[in-house]
């Protein structure tokens, strides 16, 4: 199963899957959510829900696509913690990631449930600046991509074709 970033929805939004150009890709989010393909979690939602916009009225209508923290999930804080301490990471880099509740809480869910992340961030193991969440996801053990290798993993066709021209 896929657990989606926020930045996943946003850059949709923005760029290349606009609610009003790619309906499609929106639609597909809540098949695929109810076929047990994908979905997010809360503090995902309340990041998505800070907007007001279309995404915002979208994420308002699906609370269920965001499923809560439950205590599974709270046995990985510490690891995770842990792990993010022990990379030299600056103190500021650090206190962004414990208190950015949707990156933290994303790994330690999805580690729980053995879901793959799908977030649009790269791995930069190098600076030191900002835990990326492919970083701490390798660490955990976790799978991640990005939202094109999830749309191909799940053999996505957004078709046009039987639009009248």
């Amino acid at each position: 199963m896929f657990l989606l970033d926020s930045n996943v929805f946003i850059d949709a939004k923005n760029r290349y899957y606009s609610f009003d150009v790619v309906p499609g890709f929106w639609e597909w989010l809540d098949q695929a959510f109810l076929g047990s393909v994908l979905c997010s979690i809360d503090a995902v939602r309340e990041e998505l829900l800070a907007g007001s916009d279309e995404l915002s009225d979208w994420a308002r209508t699906r609370k269920a696509f965001f499923r809560e923290i439950d205590q599974p999930t709270v046995r990985h804080f510490a690891v995770l913690s842990e792990w993010a301490r022990g990379q030299n990471y600056q103190q500021a880099a650090l206190d962004e990631f414990a208190t950015d509740r949707a990156d933290f809480l994303l790994i330690a869910f999805a580690r729980q449930y053995h879901f793959t992340v799908v977030t649009l961030e790269k791995s930069n193991s190098r600076k030191r600046n900002r835990v990326m969440i492919p970083d701490a996801c390798k660490a955990m053990g976790v799978p991640v991509c990005d939202p094109f290798q999830m749309l191909a993993e799940s053999m996505v066709r957004l078709d046009l074709r039987s639009q009248a021209t």
